[in-house]
């Protein structure tokens, strides 16, 4: 795996797919909305800045992205800051490939751990990161949103 491209059709998000990945967010995460009374964080990210300083990365169908995953390198660990997947690509396991990488590139890195966070009224998603192994750390006000942090060891 070279620093562009990841196994599976997985890519280096280019300058260019900020504007994509913003799209992509929102239709990935505007369904919370009404869940959480208040806009997802992914809605509102800067995807410049997080191409520019973090790593992003992207799959593609055709054209369009059909999801993406934005990593934060930390001196300790590797934080997820988003996963999100188009609904119409939902079901394909790509956010299980996601998700794996991100244990690879932890690895890769080697750092001990994956740290995330996400909102704590998206029980769909805790349920889901809890069954691939994260455990549930500490909760947080931060802002309008109750989020939940976790954390999964390698």
């Amino acid at each position: 795996m070279d620093a562009l491209s990841g196994p599976n059709g997985l890519t280096r998000a280019k300058s260019g797919d900020a504007e994509a990945l913003r799209e992509l967010a929102r239709r990935a995460y505007e369904h919370y909305i009404p869940v959480i009374g208040a806009v997802p964080v992914p809605m509102t990210a800067d995807y410049a800045a997080h191409v520019r300083n973090d790593e992003v990365w992207v799959l593609r169908s055709g054209n369009a992205l059909a999801a993406s995953l934005v990593l934060i390198r930390q001196p300790d660990h590797l934080l997820i800051e988003s996963i999100a997947v188009d609904p119409a690509e939902q079901g394909k396991g790509h956010g299980r490939q996601l998700l794996d990488f991100a244990r690879q590139r932890t690895a890769d890195l080697q750092l001990a751990e994956i740290r995330l966070y996400t909102n704590i009224l998206m029980h769909e998603n805790r349920a889901w990161y809890q069954r691939a192994g994260f455990a549930e750390t500490h909760e947080e006000q931060r802002g309008d949103k109750r989020i939940v942090h976790m954390r999964l060891s390698l």
